[in-house]
């Protein structure tokens, strides 16, 4: 049996529902597709956090002249620089997190049919999906911390340099 793609899966997937899995099995597996739909939604929420952040930190380079936080890239290099060096760590952080919504259960249905086997490489297949997501997850939430650390940075900068 081939374990690559879905068409492995679904075999796998019959195999081990051809005895009736217990009342444990079913409680852990709900337990690990619990957190792996809590790992989603918190990922999503990341990624549209970080483009509300975007839009926000693209602010100064798109304020109307005049505004308080508006920049004239050729006047103002630096400043404008500064401004944009925050986005990076926002957009990057969007990748992690577009990267981990990718990740599967993919497991190795190659080998022994046997339900318990089977149903143990489901679970390892969903913890390592999940740790991948959480370390992405953790990662993102840097980024965008450090993201959001330069866009405060530079507004400051902004508006110390407009006031000076």
């Amino acid at each position: 049996m081939s374990g690559g793609g879905y068409r492995g899966r679904l075999r796998a997937y019959c195999a081990m529902r051809g005895d009736p899995p217990d009342a444990g099995f079913l409680a852990d597996l709900e337990f690990l597709q619990n957190r792996d739909l809590d790992l989603s939604i918190r990922l999503g929420a990341m990624i549209a956090f970080n483009a509300l952040m975007i839009t926000i930190g693209t602010h100064p380079i798109s304020a109307s002249p005049g505004a308080p936080l508006s920049l004239d890239a050729a006047r103002q290099p630096g400043l404008t620089l500064a401004s944009i060096a925050g986005l990076v760590p926002l957009a990057l952080s969007t990748l992690l997190c577009l990267r981990a919504l990718l990740l599967g259960e993919e497991f190795d249905a190659d080998g022994p049919e046997d339900d318990a086997a089977l149903r143990q490489r489901l679970f390892a297949a969903f913890v390592r999906s999940i740790d991948a997501q959480g370390r992405l997850l953790r990662r993102a939430v840097q980024l965008t911390v450090a993201g959001g650390a330069v866009t405060l940075a530079a507004w400051g900068w902004i508006i110390a340099a407009k006031m000076a």
